[in-house]
């Protein structure tokens, strides 16, 4: 299946490194990041999955669960975590998922829906298309998706920025422009009237165009 922005992120139960687990109901009521991998014991990802070990605290500050995807079996996520931890300086401390049926990377359209087998046999080439990025909304609504090619490490520091901007838009109806950053300035939605915005911004804002309404970012 295809998916796009502002559709439900699909369902699914699978097995991770910290035990089974049922999409939905982990995520909760917060926020969710999901990234997937081609393979272990991969150069590439080997850095981002203990990037995002590092990372983890300002995803927690931002009420989001992160969790990664790899086709190979849990097992060799726990001995591919000893190399992380000796290479990056932090091992994964979220859930990493043994997809090796490959049903999560079919269900979130990585990887052909019609690809025979399971992850025995396969190499890194072979699943190269699985290197997304997925942000979810606690609507479980997918808000961003971005694919990379295996020789590209993922900018994390990205993904945290946009999950701020998603956020903002949730709690304030505000967007961002070209390469904000945080508490820059920020642009109410066109959804939101001239009336409604004199309300939810007394302090005014600026319009060099009437489309476009300038505002210091909410706190």
């Amino acid at each position: 299946m295809s998916l796009h922005i502002n559709e439900e992120a699909p369902d699914f139960t699978a097995q991770t490194t910290q035990g089974t687990i049922r999409f939905h109901e982990w995520i909760g009521d917060g926020w969710a990041i999901l990234f997937s991998h081609p393979k272990d014991f991969t150069p590439v990802c080997t850095t981002e999955l203990g990037y995002m070990a590092r990372l983890q605290p300002e995803f927690t500050k931002r009420n989001t669960k992160v969790i990664g995807l790899s086709i190979d079996p849990v097992d060799d996520h726990a001995r591919w975590a000893k190399d992380i931890e000796e290479t990056q300086g932090a091992a994964p401390n979220y859930p990493i998922i043994g997809d090796t049926d490959l049903a999560v990377a079919k269900l979130y359209d990585m990887i052909h829906p019609e690809t025979p087998g399971t992850s025995k046999g396969r190499t890194a080439a072979d699943n190269a298309t699985v290197r997304s990025v997925f942000i979810i909304g606690p609507d479980k609504k997918i808000k961003l998706m971005i694919t990379y090619p295996m020789s590209t490490g993922r900018n994390f520091d990205e993904v945290l920025r946009v999950l701020d901007s998603c956020q903002l838009t949730a709690k304030h109806k505000v967007a961002t422009p070209v390469n904000w950053k945080q508490g820059e300035d920020v642009i109410i939605v066109p959804a939101v009237s001239d009336e409604d915005a004199r309300k939810k911004f007394p302090d005014g804002w600026k319009a060099p165009k009437p489309y476009l309404r300038i505002v210091k970012q909410p706190k």
